[in-house]
């Protein structure tokens, strides 16, 4: 009988332990039965193997005689099981009360619920104990108080232990190596597997498969290699676990050449080979690399894309655009059946937010049953970047409704949406929520507070967030940036940029945008070239603002020539009638009919029925008095089906935002709000402001 009951050894085997435990309660006699500890426990080492832990507390507490052999079997059991480890200290107690020393086994297996619990409290504790009852020279006692230490991240009392042993084994030095590598210490996971080799251990496939996963986290090439070439000489390459260990690590360290001529080597690939080959191309921008061979297990291999698989190729294709990836990539996930999977979500939500695709990513958020932080995270990040900041704020309002704890990344999501919409009373809410949550210490949250607090016109309280800030980044140098270029601050700008150098940190396109920004809205044209001319020489590309800045800097300042030429040099052929339009204006405020005229060329070969350009042609010939010009247009336009898009504002007055649209009537406080218009308007002529901007020639 007990040579039956060691064959039950897993979970499928559990329908046959408990056959046999009816077949010895039937077949035995009852005196036999009751005085068998030996019997006992073997029946709960039994169910204990086949992971039911309740059928063996069972057999326990019927054990008319317990002996230390029964209560070690019991405690080994929970400490392996995450929902019943605590149950082992309990065990361990009632052990006491019955009047039995425990030994090494014993607090082996303590230690190791400690471990998996990660309870250094009672880790320690119980190291206590082992010093108490002399077990503290048991090496498998030292080895677990090693893992357990570790595992808490208590590095400083491991190595304490780790130093009291003698003579050391290769579990001893693995736990240490391990410990090393759980704590972030890489290269001193390295030292140590250096001193392990010199005293004459000999590293384990474990010890190589650790020190591996840390020359990929700290991206050490060099140490890899020798790891690899220890590899050729041992004779263990062929063992796949380590094949795919040194798949990761070249990926990580950007040698997917390398890391592929493994892979084409290997005799078997599992599943796993091909997720890290098909991750590693992901991770190097490979997205094209990553899809042929995505084709090649579909096509080869007797796998079958799981989860994992399908996140790497997902993110694999975010550079291409949805339709020609993305979206059959997507239909695939759902034939596949994963398609409420929150991993798979997550990352096909951020593919369709960077392809613009809004409503799709709305789609797939809506499938997933079971939604996590990161995929809240992802949505109100996507919407604040896609500028729909009322769609972000109203995300952040249900995520915290429906009780997900936000961390920095959500909260600072939601100030940018804030500082967007330019709605200072909710931005102040979410800021007073980080605070109680603790994030409002983050760098990413207080760069958005600073931008959020500046955008809507209270700079005093984000220049008072930055001066809060040890050590800014330059997200929170931009913010601040940002909020004096946007009011119109040149002076304050310029200071804050003269700063950023002086603080060692690179200015980026931001920076540069928001730079220039104030100088066009100042007037420093000098100042702008050099800015502009600065940026390029530090290897910083304009992007398409960039260059609708410099043209409007120099438009305004009159160097209509200079602006013609920056539209010339731009490389944003498909949004150049942007620039040639703004051009256009000041052609029109400048009385500039010859390079006018050529803007509006440029502009009509885009879109010939553009009515805004002959409307500003009219103005033109108006203002040059050209007035058969002015005819000629206005026969032009009535031929055009004009219909100009209704322009919106909108406004935040306590706790409401009011939303005005050109031509609507139905607002309740429409008659005061055109009541104050016309006030203003007659302030303002009055005033004598810009009085040729003022003057309209056609409408």
């Amino acid at each position: 009988m007990p040579s039956l009951i060691q064959k039950c050894t897993s979970i499928n085997s559990l329908k046959k332990a408990r056959q046999l435990h009816s077949l010895l309660i039937t077949t035995t006699t009852t005196a036999f039965y009751a005085q068998s500890p030996f019997l006992y426990n073997n029946l709960l080492s039994m169910y204990a193997r086949c992971g039911s832990l309740g059928d063996a507390k069972l057999v326990f507490d019927k054990m008319p005689h317990r002996n230390l052999v029964s209560f070690n079997a019991l405690i080994a059991a929970y400490s392996r099981a995450p929902c019943y480890a605590s149950f082992a200290f309990k065990l361990n107690t009632q052990m006491g009360k019955e009047s039995m020393r425990p030994n090494g086994l014993t607090f082996t297996s303590l230690l190791q619920a400690s471990c998996l619990l990660e309870d250094r409290v009672m880790g320690s504790l119980i190291h206590t104990l082992v010093v108490k009852f002399g077990f503290g020279d048991d090496v498998p006692v030292q080895t677990s108080l090693l893992g357990m230490y570790s595992n808490c991240l208590d590095l400083e009392s491991a190595k304490k232990v780790f130093a009291y042993i003698g003579d050391k084994d290769v579990v001893a030095w693995n736990s240490m190596i391990f410990g090393y590598l759980k704590n972030d210490k890489i290269e001193e996971d390295q030292f140590l597997f250096d001193s392990m080799v010199k005293s004459g251990v000999n590293p384990t496939h474990f010890t190589y498969s650790v020190v591996l996963n840390a020359c990929s986290t700290l991206g050490d090439y060099s140490f890899g290699q020798l790891i690899h070439a220890r590899f050729i000489v041992s004779n263990i390459l062929a063992d796949l676990p380590l094949q795919n260990a040194l798949l990761d690590m070249y990926c990580n360290c950007g040698d997917t050449q390398t890391a592929f001529r493994i892979f084409s080597k290997m005799q078997n690939p599992d599943l796993v080979s091909w997720n890290s080959m098909i991750t590693g191309y992901m991770e190097n921008g490979e997205g094209e690399m990553a899809m042929d061979l995505f084709v090649q297990l579909q096509a080869l291999s007797l796998h079958h894309p799981d989860e994992y698989t399908f996140t790497a190729i997902v993110s694999a294709t975010n550079a291409f655009l949805a339709s020609d990836y993305g979206k059959p990539l997507h239909a695939q996930v759902v034939k596949a059946g994963f398609e409420s999977s929150v991993f798979i979500g997550t990352t096909l939500v951020s593919m369709y937010f960077q392809n613009g695709d809004s409503e799709s990513a709305k789609k797939v958020f809506n499938l997933i049953s079971e939604k996590d932080a990161v995929l809240w995270t992802k949505m109100i990040m996507g919407h604040s970047a896609m500028t729909d900041g009322e769609g972000a704020i109203e995300l952040f309002c249900k995520m915290c409704q429906e009780g997900h704890k936000s961390d920095s990344f959500p909260i600072s999501g939601a100030l940018s949406a804030c500082a967007n919409l330019a709605v200072l009373n909710q931005g102040k809410m979410i800021h007073s929520l980080a605070v109680k949550m603790g994030h409002d210490v983050a760098i990413t949250v207080r760069g958005s507070l600073i931008d959020m607090y500046a955008k809507n016109g209270n700079l005093r309280a984000a220049q008072s967030i930055f001066s809060n800030v040890s050590n800014p980044d330059l997200k929170c140098w931009n913010s601040m940036l940002g909020g004096y270029s946007h009011h119109g601050m040149a002076e304050e700008a310029l200071n804050v940029f003269e700063e950023i150098q002086k603080h060692s940190l690179y200015p980026d396109q931001v920076t540069f945008l928001s730079i220039l920004t104030a100088c066009s809205h100042s007037g420093l044209v000098e100042k702008g070239k050099f800015l502009w001319n600065h940026m390029k020489e530090n290897g910083i590309l304009p992007q398409f603002k960039h260059y609708s800045c410099m043209v409007s800097l120099l438009s305004r300042a009159g160097l209509l020539d200079e602006a013609e030429k920056v539209i010339v040099e731009s490389a944003y052929s498909e949004n150049q009638v942007e620039l040639w339009r703004t051009l256009l204006s000041s052609c029109v405020a400048q009385r500039n009919l010859s390079i006018g005229f050529t803007a509006a060329e440029q502009i009509l070969k885009f879109d010939s029925g553009d009515s805004a350009t002959y409307i500003l042609l009219s103005n033109l010939y108006a203002a040059s008095e050209r007035w058969d010009g002015v005819a000629e247009m206005r026969r032009r336009i009535r031929g055009l089906s004009l219909e100009k898009d209704p322009g919106l504002s909108w406004i935040e007055n306590k706790k409401n935002i009011h939303v005005f649209s050109s031509g609507d009537q139905s607002h309740p406080n429409v008659d005061e709000a055109q009541a104050e218009l016309h006030r203003l308007k007659e302030n303002m002529i009055r005033s004598v402001i810009d009085e040729f901007d003022s003057r309209i020639y056609f409408t």
